[in-house]
């Protein structure tokens, strides 16, 4: 079955869909993004928890070689619990990550104001991943799976069944979200041109694990200034919104990555 890694003597090797675009010798930030959330999620205290924030550092290139990951449990409470998670490569830390798990609860009373946005879903219902491109959705234009057809200046919407994380395993909902989180990135920042930033960060809150297997993706925001941007997105399921994700990075004009060019 097609998947990001495959296991090699306990250790994680990309292929295909978890190589980078920007460069075949390293791994994509999708994909690194889900593996330091797997490692991470071993650590939730219970099925009483939810992995409510996810924020990963991405300040050197995960290279296309053999990964292992380390972690640690920094902190364990009845409502809050907290560990980090790392790559190293070469003697290098490459990659880090920090979770906070929350304890469920039930909601307060009184009311709230909450927004209502408007999240679209194809009608299509996608039920087993299959490793073809996700579902694009470029302002008010059809859904499609042609990226040349989405490379323009419109709002974009990211709609998918991913494939599994690991070869021979179910990818979580944890890891599906995270994946998503990165895929910030890409929603936010590409336009007609294609993809000129490169995120060093990526921060994913959850107020619920996803539902079922399918997940959307919708920019909300995006903000740039000298070369530095931020890029803000909301994170959704057929039963609705699950949190948001938001990424910080840096201008790779230079690199920019050609989408309509290299998809397909």
């Amino acid at each position: 079955m097609v998947a990001f890694f495959t296991m090699r003597e306990g250790r994680y090797v990309a292929q295909g869909y978890g190589i980078s675009q920007w460069s075949s010798a390293q791994v994509n930030g999708p994909a690194v993004c889900a593996l330091l959330a797997r490692k991470l999620e071993t650590h939730c205290p219970g099925t009483g928890f939810i992995p409510a924030r996810l924020t990963v550092d991405l300040f050197k290139p995960v290279l296309n070689e053999p990964i292992s990951l380390e972690s640690a449990v920094i902190r364990e409470g009845n409502r809050v619990s907290v560990a980090d998670a790392w790559i190293i490569q070469r003697g290098e830390m490459r990659a880090r990550a920090s979770v906070v798990f929350l304890a469920v609860g039930q909601e307060p009373p009184g009311e709230l104001w909450r927004p209502q946005p408007r999240l679209p879903t194809p009608s299509q219902r996608f039920a087993a991943p299959d490793g073809e491109p996700p579902l694009l959705k470029s302002g008010e234009s059809a859904w499609t799976d042609d990226f040349a057809a989405a490379q323009n200046a419109g709002r974009k919407v990211l709609w998918q069944n991913l494939i599994p994380l690991v070869e021979g395993e179910p990818i979580s909902p944890f890891q599906r979200a995270a994946v998503f989180g990165d895929s910030t990135n890409m929603v936010c920042h590409w336009g007609t041109e294609g993809v000129g930033y490169i995120n060093t960060d990526m921060t994913l809150t959850l107020s619920r694990l996803p539902e079922g297997p399918e997940l959307g993706l919708q920019a909300q925001d995006q903000v740039a200034s000298d070369g530095i941007a931020v890029g803000t997105a909301t994170l959704y399921d057929r039963s609705g919104r699950l949190g948001t994700c938001v990424v910080t990075a840096v201008s790779n004009a230079r690199r920019q990555v050609d989408l309509g060019a290299t998809a397909r």
